[in-house]
């Protein structure tokens, strides 16, 4: 069949726009190749899809400083052998353009290395830092400086943090220096590894401070790891006594700062792991926190607006956070959030662990009821018309997760109802932030990642190239392309 008027004329349409967006892209990448962006700032809010910014902005009733950039993309996540991706391959994507598997890091499908941007920023003579609020060998940051084939290859991850060259590591620890992980044949201890690699360590807050360039190589994290290596959420924080990401990447920006520029890769790490939990008010903080480490970008970015490039991503969603709820119809009241003053983690370490010990063997919800009122606000007695009342049949699931909290191994809750009803966690720390979160107007469908796509934002040197809509391994050859490297997957040096 001969191709109507209509359709030769779409095919000429497509064709001339194929050939303009190429000739802009020729374009585009000359002009880059003889004037990079000098400074480089990539931020990941891991966990933060559209639904963590729209929470966080309606709890605090302002713009995010990361929503406020003159140029906004939207960007999908799946990984090369599923539809929802994992932090591994998301950060993969990012760093090094290659569409890869979930748990991979810097690596293609076929175990080939791949190279970091990070590492091409080294290669041209940039400093590199890379920051995180989780543990500093922990997916999304060992994606710009370690090639394995499972993310839980800690030992081997933190090793290649020491034969880095990078300059500047901060955040969070390192999860297995020793090599005691199973499946894992120990290299010697990574952490002197690290120090005989010229890394100055530092963990105490004053000193921290106090570094300056002369101080070389560092890496550098806080000296209370609440969990698995990581910074505390944002909610627990010891004001004077923690370092904050925004503090972590400050020192970053001051101590990177030279003649031939840098890269600087930071991520909110904990608004994933808020959001695993179904902590809403606990994700919005860190968001909070992250968004403040984005500022302290935009700081230096003021100084060099014509050199600097800063990006915003989150890698993926988490916990399919839903902006609405039934029970509320079309009402949503976030100031209910603000009667939450610490974090699930810190409850079930701090808080439940300690009535447990003083009440054993008379573990009784009555007894708790006070200190769910101060903590989470939510009240069992007064008005039955306050929004923090605690209704009967909320009272009846409370009731029913404290039975299967305070069981703790003796009960099974690896069955389908209790993993759907829990993901894994306290039960009835889960149903208290359930219950506070419907409260607000907020709900959530999944201990778990999404396919929802995230949202991209950029400000300054080559921030026109992120509009639009693409997927999360462009990213990566953006930044190439405004640091003045081939947008192309580069194979890694062994």
């Amino acid at each position: 069949m001969r191709p109507s008027c209509f359709q030769r004329s779409v095919s000429v349409v497509c064709m001339l726009m194929t050939l303009l967006v190429c000739a802009h892209s020729a374009a585009a990448a000359e002009s880059f190749a003889k004037k990079p962006a000098k400074y480089v700032f990539l931020f990941i809010g891991d966990g933060m899809g559209l639904p963590q910014k729209q929470a966080t902005e309606a709890f605090t009733g302002r713009q995010l400083v990361l929503d406020s950039f003159p140029v906004h993309g939207i960007t999908t996540t799946p990984a090369a052998n599923r539809f929802i991706v994992d932090s591994a391959a998301a950060a993969t994507a990012m760093s090094t353009g290659q569409l890869t598997d979930v748990g991979m890091i810097g690596m293609a499908p076929d175990k080939t290395k791949v190279k970091t941007i990070a590492e091409m920023a080294r290669e041209k003579g940039m400093k590199v830092g890379i920051v995180s609020s989780v543990s500093i060998d922990h997916a999304t940051p060992a994606a710009f400086y370690a090639h394995e084939e499972s993310r839980n290859l800690y030992h081997y991850i933190d090793h290649a943090l020491a034969s880095s060259g990078f300059d500047y590591f901060a955040g969070g620890g390192i999860k297995d220096p020793a090599g005691k992980r199973k499946g894992v044949e120990p290299r010697g201890n990574a952490m002197d590894a690290i120090k005989n690699a010229g890394y100055k360590v530092v963990t105490d807050r004053d000193e921290f401070l106090k570094l300056n360039r002369k101080d070389g190589k560092v890496f550098a994290y806080n000296s209370w790891l609440q969990d698995s290596g990581a910074l505390p959420y944002a909610m627990d924080s010891r004001p004077g006594k923690d370092i904050t990401l925004a503090e972590f990447t400050a020192k970053g920006i001051d101590l990177l700062d030279n003649s031939k520029g840098f890269f600087m890769m930071v991520e909110g790490g904990k608004i994933d792991w808020a959001c695993h939990a179904n902590d809403a008010k606990a994700a919005i903080m860190d968001t909070v926190a992250f968004d403040e480490a984005v500022a302290e970008a935009v700081r230096f970015y003021k100084k060099h607006p014509e050199e600097t490039l800063i990006v915003v991503t989150g890698d993926h969603e988490c916990g399919g956070m839903t902006l609405g709820f039934a029970g509320t119809a079309y009402e949503s009241d976030f100031d209910v959030l603000k009667k939450q003053y610490v974090s699930f983690q810190y409850f079930a370490d701090d808080v439940l662990k300690l009535f447990k010990k003083e009440h054993q063997g008379s573990l009784a919800f009555n007894d708790l009821k006070p200190t769910i009122t101060h903590y989470f606000g939510l009240q069992f007695a007064g008005d039955h018309a306050d929004p923090m009342y605690v209704q009967p049949h909320e009272l009846a699931q409370l009731q029913d997760a404290f039975v299967k909290s305070v069981a703790g191994d003796s009960m099974k809750l690896n069955d389908p109802v209790s993993v759907n009803l829990y993901g894994g966690y306290d039960p009835l720390i889960v149903t208290i932030t359930h219950l506070l979160n419907n409260k607000a107007g907020l709900a959530w469908t999944s201990f778990s990642h999404t396919a929802v796509p995230v949202g991209t934002t950029a400000v300054g040197r080559g921030a026109d190239l992120f509009g639009g809509s693409y997927h999360q391994t462009a990213i990566a050859k953006k930044i190439m392309t405004a640091m003045g490297v081939k947008p192309h997957v580069y194979v890694a040096a062994n």
